[in-house]
Protein backbone atom coordinates (compact mmCIF):
# COMPACT_ATOMS: atom_id res chain seq x y z
CA UNK A 1 0.00 0.00 0.00
CA UNK A 2 2.97 2.30 0.56
CA UNK A 3 4.11 1.52 -2.99
CA UNK A 4 0.59 2.23 -4.30
CA UNK A 5 0.55 5.59 -2.50
CA UNK A 6 3.82 6.59 -4.18
CA UNK A 7 2.88 5.28 -7.63
CA UNK A 8 -0.47 7.06 -7.42
CA UNK A 9 1.42 10.35 -7.79
CA UNK A 10 2.61 9.55 -11.31
CA UNK A 11 1.15 12.17 -13.64
CA UNK A 12 1.30 14.92 -11.01
CA UNK A 13 4.16 17.42 -10.82
CA UNK A 14 5.59 16.56 -7.43
CA UNK A 15 8.95 16.63 -5.71
CA UNK A 16 10.46 13.50 -4.16
CA UNK A 17 8.38 12.35 -1.19
CA UNK A 18 9.08 12.85 2.49
CA UNK A 19 8.04 9.68 4.29
CA UNK A 20 7.47 9.98 8.03
CA UNK A 21 7.67 6.70 9.92
CA UNK A 22 8.88 5.15 13.16
CA UNK A 23 12.19 3.52 13.97
CA UNK A 24 10.81 -0.02 13.68
CA UNK A 25 9.60 0.50 10.11
CA UNK A 26 12.59 2.34 8.68
CA UNK A 27 14.21 -0.51 6.76
CA UNK A 28 10.89 -1.82 5.43
CA UNK A 29 10.02 1.68 4.18
CA UNK A 30 13.44 2.06 2.55
CA UNK A 31 13.04 -1.27 0.73
CA UNK A 32 9.53 -0.44 -0.48
CA UNK A 33 10.66 2.95 -1.81
CA UNK A 34 13.56 1.30 -3.65
CA UNK A 35 11.12 -1.15 -5.19
CA UNK A 36 9.26 1.72 -6.91
CA UNK A 37 12.40 3.63 -7.91
CA UNK A 38 12.18 6.31 -5.21
CA UNK A 39 14.83 5.02 -2.84
CA UNK A 40 17.55 7.52 -3.78
CA UNK A 41 15.43 10.66 -3.94
CA UNK A 42 12.95 10.21 -1.07
CA UNK A 43 13.59 11.56 2.42
CA UNK A 44 12.77 9.15 5.25
CA UNK A 45 12.09 11.13 8.41
CA UNK A 46 12.12 9.05 11.59
CA UNK A 47 9.82 10.04 14.43
CA UNK A 48 11.73 9.34 17.65
CA UNK A 49 8.39 8.27 19.18
CA UNK A 50 4.75 8.31 18.13
CA UNK A 51 3.00 11.62 18.82
CA UNK A 52 0.07 11.48 16.35
CA UNK A 53 -0.33 13.34 13.07
CA UNK A 54 0.11 17.02 13.99
CA UNK A 55 3.74 16.65 15.14
CA UNK A 56 4.49 14.24 12.28
CA UNK A 57 3.28 16.74 9.68
CA UNK A 58 5.07 19.56 11.50
CA UNK A 59 8.40 17.71 11.23
CA UNK A 60 7.84 17.17 7.50
CA UNK A 61 6.80 20.80 6.95
CA UNK A 62 9.91 22.07 8.75
CA UNK A 63 12.10 19.76 6.66
CA UNK A 64 10.39 20.80 3.40
CA UNK A 65 10.85 24.49 4.21
CA UNK A 66 14.45 24.05 5.32
CA UNK A 67 15.90 25.39 2.07
CA UNK A 68 14.05 28.68 2.54
CA UNK A 69 11.32 27.73 0.06
CA UNK A 70 7.61 27.53 0.79
CA UNK A 71 6.38 24.36 -0.93
CA UNK A 72 2.81 23.16 -1.14
CA UNK A 73 2.54 19.90 0.81
CA UNK A 74 0.29 17.01 -0.20
CA UNK A 75 -0.24 15.00 2.99
CA UNK A 76 -1.22 11.36 2.38
CA UNK A 77 -1.54 8.29 4.56
CA UNK A 78 0.22 5.14 3.38
CA UNK A 79 -2.76 2.85 3.99
CA UNK A 80 -5.50 4.27 1.74
CA UNK A 81 -7.08 2.64 -1.30
CA UNK A 82 -7.98 4.94 -4.21
CA UNK A 83 -9.45 3.20 -7.25
CA UNK A 84 -10.00 6.24 -9.49
CA UNK A 85 -6.58 7.88 -9.84
CA UNK A 86 -7.78 10.37 -12.47
CA UNK A 87 -10.42 11.81 -10.13
CA UNK A 88 -7.87 11.92 -7.33
CA UNK A 89 -5.44 13.87 -9.53
CA UNK A 90 -8.16 16.34 -10.45
CA UNK A 91 -8.95 16.90 -6.76
CA UNK A 92 -5.26 17.40 -5.95
CA UNK A 93 -4.97 20.09 -8.62
CA UNK A 94 -8.09 21.88 -7.34
CA UNK A 95 -6.85 21.65 -3.75
CA UNK A 96 -3.41 22.96 -4.78
CA UNK A 97 -5.00 26.06 -6.34
CA UNK A 98 -6.86 26.73 -3.09
CA UNK A 99 -3.72 26.11 -1.03
CA UNK A 100 -1.84 28.61 -3.19
CA UNK A 101 -4.34 31.21 -1.96
CA UNK A 102 -3.64 30.34 1.68
CA UNK A 103 -6.21 27.64 2.36
CA UNK A 104 -5.67 24.52 4.46
CA UNK A 105 -7.52 22.04 2.30
CA UNK A 106 -9.04 18.70 3.26
CA UNK A 107 -10.25 16.09 0.80
CA UNK A 108 -13.90 15.36 1.55
CA UNK A 109 -14.98 12.01 0.14
CA UNK A 110 -18.54 11.94 -1.19
CA UNK A 111 -20.22 9.24 0.96
CA UNK A 112 -21.69 6.10 -0.55
CA UNK A 113 -23.22 4.81 2.71
CA UNK A 114 -23.92 5.96 6.29
CA UNK A 115 -20.55 4.96 7.73
CA UNK A 116 -19.99 5.20 11.49
CA UNK A 117 -16.22 4.60 11.27
CA UNK A 118 -15.39 7.94 9.60
CA UNK A 119 -15.49 11.54 10.73
CA UNK A 120 -17.57 13.96 8.62
CA UNK A 121 -17.13 17.46 7.17
CA UNK A 122 -20.00 19.93 6.85
CA UNK A 123 -19.62 22.15 3.81
CA UNK A 124 -20.03 25.91 3.99
CA UNK A 125 -19.66 28.68 1.39
CA UNK A 126 -18.66 27.69 -2.16
CA UNK A 127 -15.13 28.87 -3.03
CA UNK A 128 -13.81 28.03 -6.49
CA UNK A 129 -13.78 24.25 -6.90
CA UNK A 130 -14.27 23.69 -3.17
CA UNK A 131 -15.97 24.96 -0.03
CA UNK A 132 -15.17 26.59 3.26
CA UNK A 133 -15.49 24.13 6.12
CA UNK A 134 -18.46 24.76 8.38
CA UNK A 135 -17.58 22.03 10.86
CA UNK A 136 -15.56 18.88 11.42
CA UNK A 137 -17.73 16.22 13.04
CA UNK A 138 -16.67 13.19 15.09
CA UNK A 139 -17.59 9.64 14.11
CA UNK A 140 -21.41 9.48 14.50
CA UNK A 141 -23.84 6.76 15.46
CA UNK A 142 -25.83 5.13 12.64
CA UNK A 143 -28.86 7.43 12.88
CA UNK A 144 -26.70 10.55 12.67
CA UNK A 145 -24.67 9.04 9.84
CA UNK A 146 -27.90 8.58 7.86
CA UNK A 147 -28.81 12.22 8.46
CA UNK A 148 -25.36 13.38 7.37
CA UNK A 149 -25.64 11.34 4.19
CA UNK A 150 -28.99 12.98 3.32
CA UNK A 151 -27.68 16.47 4.11
CA UNK A 152 -24.63 16.20 1.83
CA UNK A 153 -21.89 15.95 4.45
CA UNK A 154 -18.54 14.52 3.33
CA UNK A 155 -16.30 11.86 4.85
CA UNK A 156 -13.12 13.28 6.35
CA UNK A 157 -10.40 11.39 4.43
CA UNK A 158 -7.41 12.54 6.51
CA UNK A 159 -5.63 13.81 3.35
CA UNK A 160 -4.61 17.46 3.13
CA UNK A 161 -3.00 20.11 0.92
CA UNK A 162 -1.48 23.36 2.23
CA UNK A 163 1.61 25.53 2.08
CA UNK A 164 4.24 24.59 4.61
CA UNK A 165 4.32 28.17 5.95
CA UNK A 166 0.53 28.34 6.34
CA UNK A 167 0.35 25.09 8.29
CA UNK A 168 3.25 26.06 10.53
CA UNK A 169 1.73 29.51 11.09
CA UNK A 170 -1.63 28.06 12.14
CA UNK A 171 0.02 25.38 14.28
CA UNK A 172 1.98 28.11 16.02
CA UNK A 173 -1.24 30.08 16.57
CA UNK A 174 -3.22 27.23 18.14
CA UNK A 175 -0.59 24.78 19.44
CA UNK A 176 2.61 26.75 19.83
CA UNK A 177 3.90 24.11 22.25
CA UNK A 178 3.92 21.47 19.48
CA UNK A 179 5.59 23.78 16.99
CA UNK A 180 8.28 24.82 19.47
CA UNK A 181 9.19 21.23 20.32
CA UNK A 182 9.23 20.16 16.66
CA UNK A 183 11.32 23.16 15.69
CA UNK A 184 13.78 22.34 18.45
CA UNK A 185 13.93 18.67 17.40
CA UNK A 186 14.57 19.59 13.75
CA UNK A 187 17.17 22.14 14.84
CA UNK A 188 19.31 19.26 16.12
CA UNK A 189 18.55 16.81 13.30
CA UNK A 190 21.22 14.47 11.97
CA UNK A 191 21.35 12.19 8.94
CA UNK A 192 21.94 8.48 9.47
CA UNK A 193 22.68 6.81 6.09
CA UNK A 194 19.25 6.88 4.38
CA UNK A 195 17.41 8.36 7.37
CA UNK A 196 16.81 11.78 8.89
CA UNK A 197 16.64 11.75 12.69
CA UNK A 198 15.18 14.67 14.68
CA UNK A 199 16.53 15.08 18.20
CA UNK A 200 14.95 12.37 20.34
CA UNK A 201 15.39 14.17 23.66
CA UNK A 202 13.58 17.24 22.35
CA UNK A 203 10.78 15.40 20.54
CA UNK A 204 9.89 13.23 23.53
CA UNK A 205 8.58 16.38 25.22
CA UNK A 206 5.99 16.85 22.43
CA UNK A 207 2.26 16.50 23.10
CA UNK A 208 0.34 13.86 21.16
CA UNK A 209 -2.31 15.46 18.97
CA UNK A 210 -4.01 14.90 15.64
CA UNK A 211 -3.80 17.45 12.86
CA UNK A 212 -7.61 17.80 13.01
CA UNK A 213 -7.68 18.74 16.70
CA UNK A 214 -4.51 20.84 16.62
CA UNK A 215 -5.23 22.93 13.52
CA UNK A 216 -8.04 22.01 11.14
CA UNK A 217 -10.92 22.34 13.63
CA UNK A 218 -9.64 25.71 14.89
CA UNK A 219 -8.34 27.58 11.85
CA UNK A 220 -10.48 30.02 9.91
CA UNK A 221 -8.77 28.96 6.68
CA UNK A 222 -10.05 25.36 6.55
CA UNK A 223 -11.32 24.39 3.10
CA UNK A 224 -12.61 21.15 1.60
CA UNK A 225 -12.55 19.73 -1.92
CA UNK A 226 -15.19 17.04 -2.61
CA UNK A 227 -13.84 13.92 -4.32
CA UNK A 228 -15.33 10.67 -5.59
CA UNK A 229 -12.35 8.44 -6.27
CA UNK A 230 -13.18 5.01 -4.88
CA UNK A 231 -11.52 5.87 -1.57
CA UNK A 232 -11.21 3.72 1.54
CA UNK A 233 -8.86 4.13 4.49
CA UNK A 234 -8.89 0.35 5.02
CA UNK A 235 -9.22 0.98 8.73
CA UNK A 236 -10.71 -2.42 9.51
CA UNK A 237 -10.80 -5.99 8.23
CA UNK A 238 -14.34 -5.29 7.04
CA UNK A 239 -13.03 -2.39 4.94
CA UNK A 240 -10.30 -4.63 3.51
CA UNK A 241 -12.94 -7.19 2.56
CA UNK A 242 -14.92 -4.41 0.91
CA UNK A 243 -12.06 -3.27 -1.37
CA UNK A 244 -10.72 -6.76 -2.25
CA UNK A 245 -11.61 -9.03 -5.14
CA UNK A 246 -14.25 -11.61 -4.17
CA UNK A 247 -15.21 -15.08 -5.39
CA UNK A 248 -18.69 -16.24 -6.45
CA UNK A 249 -19.72 -16.63 -2.79
CA UNK A 250 -18.59 -13.12 -1.86
CA UNK A 251 -15.52 -14.43 -0.04
CA UNK A 252 -12.06 -12.87 -0.11
CA UNK A 253 -9.58 -15.76 -0.04
CA UNK A 254 -5.83 -15.21 0.37
CA UNK A 255 -3.60 -18.25 0.76
CA UNK A 256 -4.18 -21.98 1.28
CA UNK A 257 -7.90 -22.08 2.15
CA UNK A 258 -10.65 -24.66 1.65
CA UNK A 259 -14.32 -23.70 2.02
CA UNK A 260 -17.67 -25.47 1.95
CA UNK A 261 -20.95 -23.56 2.17
CA UNK A 262 -19.16 -20.36 3.18
CA UNK A 263 -20.06 -16.78 2.17
CA UNK A 264 -19.17 -13.19 2.91
CA UNK A 265 -15.90 -14.08 4.67
CA UNK A 266 -12.40 -12.62 4.62
CA UNK A 267 -9.82 -15.42 5.02
CA UNK A 268 -6.06 -14.93 4.91
CA UNK A 269 -3.24 -17.26 5.88
CA UNK A 270 0.53 -17.35 5.65
CA UNK A 271 1.38 -20.89 6.63
CA UNK A 272 -1.25 -23.40 7.81
CA UNK A 273 -4.20 -24.70 5.78
CA UNK A 274 -7.46 -23.07 6.86
CA UNK A 275 -10.73 -25.01 6.33
CA UNK A 276 -14.13 -23.36 6.84
CA UNK A 277 -17.51 -25.08 6.78
CA UNK A 278 -20.99 -23.54 6.97
CA UNK A 279 -20.09 -20.06 8.24
CA UNK A 280 -21.02 -16.54 7.18
CA UNK A 281 -19.43 -13.07 7.47
CA UNK A 282 -16.31 -14.03 9.39
CA UNK A 283 -12.79 -12.63 9.38
CA UNK A 284 -10.19 -15.38 9.78
CA UNK A 285 -6.52 -14.36 9.70
CA UNK A 286 -3.61 -16.72 10.37
CA UNK A 287 -0.09 -15.38 10.78
CA UNK A 288 3.13 -16.98 11.95
CA UNK A 289 2.37 -16.32 15.60
CA UNK A 290 -1.41 -16.11 16.01
CA UNK A 291 -4.85 -16.84 14.55
CA UNK A 292 -7.72 -14.36 14.78
CA UNK A 293 -11.40 -15.26 14.22
CA UNK A 294 -14.05 -12.54 14.41
CA UNK A 295 -17.41 -11.63 12.95
CA UNK A 296 -16.99 -8.90 10.35
CA UNK A 297 -19.23 -6.55 12.31
CA UNK A 298 -17.05 -6.99 15.40
CA UNK A 299 -13.59 -7.09 13.81
CA UNK A 300 -12.66 -3.64 15.13
CA UNK A 301 -13.00 -5.03 18.66
CA UNK A 302 -9.64 -6.74 18.15
CA UNK A 303 -8.28 -3.78 20.14
CA UNK A 304 -9.80 -5.47 23.22
CA UNK A 305 -7.71 -8.57 22.53
CA UNK A 306 -4.60 -6.40 22.15
CA UNK A 307 -5.37 -4.84 25.54
CA UNK A 308 -5.65 -8.33 27.06
CA UNK A 309 -2.31 -9.33 25.52
CA UNK A 310 -0.63 -6.28 26.97
CA UNK A 311 -2.24 -6.75 30.38
CA UNK A 312 -1.04 -10.36 30.41
CA UNK A 313 2.42 -9.23 29.27
CA UNK A 314 2.23 -11.59 26.31
CA UNK A 315 5.09 -11.16 23.84
CA UNK A 316 2.61 -11.31 20.93
CA UNK A 317 1.56 -7.76 21.82
CA UNK A 318 4.94 -6.42 20.71
CA UNK A 319 6.87 -9.10 18.81
CA UNK A 320 6.33 -11.03 15.60
CA UNK A 321 7.91 -14.29 14.57
CA UNK A 322 9.09 -12.82 11.30
CA UNK A 323 11.30 -9.74 11.77
CA UNK A 324 12.58 -7.66 8.87
CA UNK A 325 16.06 -6.20 8.92
CA UNK A 326 17.95 -4.04 6.37
CA UNK A 327 19.81 -7.14 5.15
CA UNK A 328 16.73 -9.40 4.86
CA UNK A 329 14.69 -11.09 7.61
CA UNK A 330 14.61 -13.86 10.18
CA UNK A 331 11.76 -16.14 11.29
CA UNK A 332 11.84 -17.64 14.79
CA UNK A 333 10.83 -21.23 14.05
CA UNK A 334 11.10 -22.74 17.54
CA UNK A 335 12.41 -21.93 21.00
CA UNK A 336 12.63 -23.45 24.43
CA UNK A 337 14.77 -23.36 27.55
CA UNK A 338 18.34 -22.53 26.47
CA UNK A 339 17.71 -22.88 22.70
CA UNK A 340 16.16 -21.05 19.76
CA UNK A 341 15.91 -21.93 16.05
CA UNK A 342 15.69 -19.26 13.34
CA UNK A 343 15.34 -19.31 9.57
CA UNK A 344 17.52 -16.49 8.25
CA UNK A 345 17.34 -15.01 4.75
CA UNK A 346 20.06 -12.57 3.66
CA UNK A 347 19.50 -10.59 0.45
CA UNK A 348 22.16 -10.70 -2.30
CA UNK A 349 25.11 -8.42 -1.56
CA UNK A 350 24.00 -7.68 2.01
CA UNK A 351 25.76 -8.42 5.28
CA UNK A 352 25.02 -8.45 8.98
CA UNK A 353 27.01 -6.43 11.47
CA UNK A 354 30.36 -7.59 12.81
CA UNK A 355 29.21 -8.68 16.26
CA UNK A 356 29.69 -10.82 19.32
CA UNK A 357 27.38 -12.45 21.91
CA UNK A 358 28.14 -12.83 25.61
CA UNK A 359 25.58 -15.52 26.41
CA UNK A 360 24.91 -17.66 23.32
CA UNK A 361 26.64 -19.81 20.74
CA UNK A 362 25.31 -20.25 17.20
CA UNK A 363 25.28 -23.10 14.69
CA UNK A 364 24.70 -22.04 11.05
CA UNK A 365 23.47 -24.51 8.41
CA UNK A 366 23.25 -23.20 4.83
CA UNK A 367 20.11 -24.37 3.02
CA UNK A 368 20.55 -22.46 -0.24
CA UNK A 369 23.05 -19.95 -1.59
CA UNK A 370 26.55 -19.29 -0.27
CA UNK A 371 27.54 -17.66 3.01
CA UNK A 372 30.71 -15.66 3.54
CA UNK A 373 31.56 -16.11 7.22
CA UNK A 374 33.94 -14.07 9.37
CA UNK A 375 34.88 -15.91 12.58
CA UNK A 376 37.49 -14.13 14.65
CA UNK A 377 40.38 -13.54 12.20
CA UNK A 378 39.24 -16.30 9.81
CA UNK A 379 37.15 -15.60 6.66
CA UNK A 380 35.70 -18.49 4.64
CA UNK A 381 32.76 -19.62 2.48
CA UNK A 382 30.01 -22.03 3.55
CA UNK A 383 28.00 -23.62 0.73
CA UNK A 384 24.67 -25.47 0.60
CA UNK A 385 24.40 -28.43 3.00
CA UNK A 386 27.45 -27.22 4.92
CA UNK A 387 27.57 -25.70 8.41
CA UNK A 388 29.77 -23.80 10.84
CA UNK A 389 29.81 -23.09 14.58
CA UNK A 390 30.24 -19.71 16.32
CA UNK A 391 31.28 -20.12 19.99
CA UNK A 392 30.23 -17.71 22.75
CA UNK A 393 32.34 -14.56 22.81
CA UNK A 394 33.76 -14.93 19.29
CA UNK A 395 33.56 -11.93 16.95
CA UNK A 396 31.68 -12.92 13.76
CA UNK A 397 29.86 -11.70 10.66
CA UNK A 398 27.55 -13.23 8.03
CA UNK A 399 27.49 -12.02 4.40
CA UNK A 400 25.81 -13.03 1.15
CA UNK A 401 28.33 -12.59 -1.69
CA UNK A 402 26.07 -14.32 -4.22
CA UNK A 403 23.38 -13.29 -6.70
CA UNK A 404 20.55 -15.25 -5.02
CA UNK A 405 19.15 -14.99 -1.47
CA UNK A 406 21.12 -16.84 1.19
CA UNK A 407 18.83 -19.06 3.25
CA UNK A 408 20.11 -20.72 6.38
CA UNK A 409 19.04 -22.24 9.69
CA UNK A 410 20.53 -20.82 12.87
CA UNK A 411 20.43 -22.82 16.10
CA UNK A 412 21.18 -20.70 19.16
CA UNK A 413 22.08 -22.22 22.52
CA UNK A 414 22.96 -20.56 25.79
CA UNK A 415 21.76 -19.07 29.05
CA UNK A 416 20.22 -15.95 27.47
CA UNK A 417 18.87 -15.64 23.91
CA UNK A 418 17.45 -12.10 23.81
CA UNK A 419 18.01 -9.85 20.78
CA UNK A 420 19.79 -7.33 23.01
CA UNK A 421 22.70 -9.72 23.53
CA UNK A 422 24.55 -8.18 20.58
CA UNK A 423 27.76 -6.19 20.82
CA UNK A 424 28.32 -4.55 17.41
CA UNK A 425 31.81 -3.59 16.28
CA UNK A 426 30.96 -2.51 12.72
CA UNK A 427 27.65 -2.12 10.90
CA UNK A 428 26.85 -1.00 7.35
CA UNK A 429 23.44 0.27 8.47
CA UNK A 430 24.54 2.55 11.30
CA UNK A 431 22.85 0.63 14.11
Amino acid sequence: MLQDTCLRLEGLETSAPIVVCGEDHRFTVAEQLKAVGMGEDASILLEPCGRNTAPAVALAALLAAKAGEDPILLVLAADHVIRDTESFHSAVKNASDMAEQGGLVSFGVVPTSPETGYGYIKRGELVGEGYRVDAFIEKPNLDLAKEYLEEGYLWNSGMFVFKASVFLRELGKYRSDILEVCDKAMGAVFEDIDFIRPCKEAFQECSSESIDYAVMEKTGDAMVVPVSCGWSDVGSWNALWDVSEKDSQNNVICGDVLTHDVSGCYVRNEDKLIALVGVRDLVVVESDDAIMVAHKDRAQDVKSIVSCLKASEREEADLHRKVFRPWGYYDSIDFGERFQVKRIVVNPGEKLSLQMHHHRAEHWIVVSGTAKVTKSEEVFLVSENESTYIPIGVKHRLENPGAIPLEMIEVQSGSYLGEDDILRFEDSYGR
